[in-house]
């Protein structure tokens, strides 16, 4: 599983990167130097820059929760207190609980790998993947000041098929360029009843950068 996931957030950064070159000419000719990732206006381009706005069903779902943090990485999260650690390492991390769970996965770039224009490329390939009927969401989303890309899969063809809430993110931390990729998953026919935790979860990471 975890390295199926590891490949699969591979294969969309060289997705990316290839889309993102082909775009490099015309955004030079824009700005000499690109934005950095975790700026956050309000807004990326014509779209907005949400920031989390927990419903009071997500609030609950982390009553008398417990705040982690991912030493290796310094991120935290709060997880719902029938919550428990799985695997944590430098550059992987599973919390699971009640058939629910969170994996996130640290990819370090190249110190001139161009994050702006791969995580813009990554969310028209989301957009794109949105219409043909992968994603039924797909935004800009800012965790703890780092804006990123949230997008979820929509209703899998069956019900023990995985249904995944993900977001991404590029970030410079410890003198490394990073992609975050945070993914928060379960069966689909389980993904109503879980949905609330798995937002409130993703809501209450602050990521540092």
């Amino acid at each position: 599983m975890k390295q199926l996931t590891v490949l699969a957030v591979m294969v969309l950064v060289v997705a990316a990167c290839n889309l993102s070159s082909k775009l490099k000419s015309s955004n030079n000719s824009n700005s000499s130097s690109p934005s950095s990732s975790s700026d956050n206006s309000g807004k990326d381009g014509d779209e907005p820059v949400e920031k989390p706005n927990p419903t009071a069903a997500q609030t609950a779902a982390l009553a008398d929760g417990q705040e982690v943090k991912w030493d290796q990485q310094g991120i935290t999260w709060t997880f719902p207190p029938n919550w428990k650690k799985q695997d944590v390492r430098n550059e992987t991390l599973s919390y699971g609980g009640g058939g629910a769970f969170l994996s996130v996965n640290i990819s370090t770039m190249g110190e001139s790998f161009p994050t702006e224009m791969s995580i813009k490329a990554m969310h028209e390939g989301a957009k794109t993947e949105k219409k043909n009927g992968k994603y039924d969401e797909v935004k800009w989303l800012e965790l703890g000041g780092l804006r990123g890309l949230e997008f979820r899969q929509s209703k899998q063809e069956r019900p023990d098929d995985i249904r995944r809430l993900e977001w991404q993110a590029y970030r410079t931390y410890a003198g490394q360029t990073q992609l975050v990729t945070m993914i928060l998953s379960t069966n689909d026919a389980d993904f109503s009843k879980h949905q609330d935790e798995l937002y409130a979860i993703m809501y209450s990471t602050k990521p540092v950068h």
